[in-house]
């Protein structure tokens, strides 16, 4: 059994996704007679009843958040794994689009060469790229990753098990801590280059509420994840630039071209949009500092 897994709150796109799933899901019985199941975990609260409804082969699940609770992501994927009946899971999200083959290429490491978690990609629509489209595309030769979110996500459900779920302590970034306990476990998450989902990640707006909880999200994880701090120089020096950057904003009144230390990474994405990446990591670093004072 297979059990593919979408949490949900407010999202009409939702209808599009279940509809392509749906199609991969029945062709992978077909090719290889494995049962599927999807289930949809909704905190709309009623306001999706209409897109329940068009979809009755789906399991849905009405989600209430719990009391005190902001964002209940993880406590959505978390009662996802609790309601599957199947051995290996797969999470997407609401709104993306499988290309075609997608959960055969996704799931075939795990059906066939015992590998226990495998990670596809997520990228915007043709002509409308997303500020993550070329991160997702350097992964192209890379067999194993460091981490990765639950967007185009298979698991084994042993794995899951082994390290307790989702932390429900997140708001956000729980994918990532998850896929860094998976890795701190001994697990080992195989690259699926191939296993394509198309994610409109919206407008500029979205995008700037996007980086701020991210940044958010990167310092919490660092926090809990104090072993993996070392790294940051090497690996992540963003997470600690942008915040020192805008805590030295005041040298501007001493050094007025203190500001001009952005003209370093507006060159190094002079291809990627520029201003964009700049204004991205801005808000990125609000959100660090945000989580380390407490706000």
């Amino acid at each position: 059994m297979i059990s593919i897994v979408i949490v949900s709150k407010d999202e009409p796109a939702l209808d599009k996704t279940l509809a392509g799933v749906t199609a991969q899901a029945r062709a992978l019985a077909e090719q290889r007679g494995a049962a599927c199941e999807i289930i949809v975990v909704d905190a709309s609260e009623g306001r999706l009843d209409h897109i329940a409804a068009a979809h009755p082969h789906v399991r849905w699940k009405d989600f209430r958040r719990p009391p005190g609770v902001r964002v209940s992501i993880p406590h959505q994927r978390n009662e996802g794994v609790r309601s599957a009946e199947g051995e290996v899971i797969v999470f997407t999200d609401a709104g993306c689009l499988p290309e075609e083959g997608w959960l055969a290429t996704l799931l075939r490491p795990i059906l066939t060469d015992y590998e226990a978690v495998t990670a596809g990609v997520a990228v915007g629509p043709r002509h409308h790229e997303g500020l993550y489209d070329d991160t997702m595309r350097r992964r192209t030769h890379v067999t194993y990753l460091d981490e990765c979110p639950t967007i185009n996500l298979a698991f084994r459900r042993e794995a899951y098990e082994a390290v307790g779920g989702f932390d429900e302590a997140f708001e956000y970034g729980s994918d990532v801590d998850f896929s860094w306990r998976l890795i701190d476990a001994g697990h080992r998450i195989r690259n699926v280059p191939t296993a394509t989902v198309i994610h409109d990640w919206g407008d500029g707006r979205r995008q700037l509420r996007r980086s701020y909880v991210y940044g958010k999200a990167r310092a919490r994880l660092y926090r809990k994840h104090r072993a993996r701090r070392g790294q940051l120089l090497r690996k992540e020096p963003m997470v600690l630039a942008y915040p020192l950057f805008l805590l030295g904003l005041p040298l501007t009144f001493v050094f007025p071209l203190y500001p001009a230390l952005l003209l370093i990474p507006i060159v190094r994405n002079r291809h990627n949009g520029p201003i964009r990446v700049v204004v991205d990591h801005l808000a990125y670093g609000v959100g660090v500092l945000a989580e380390l004072t407490g706000r």
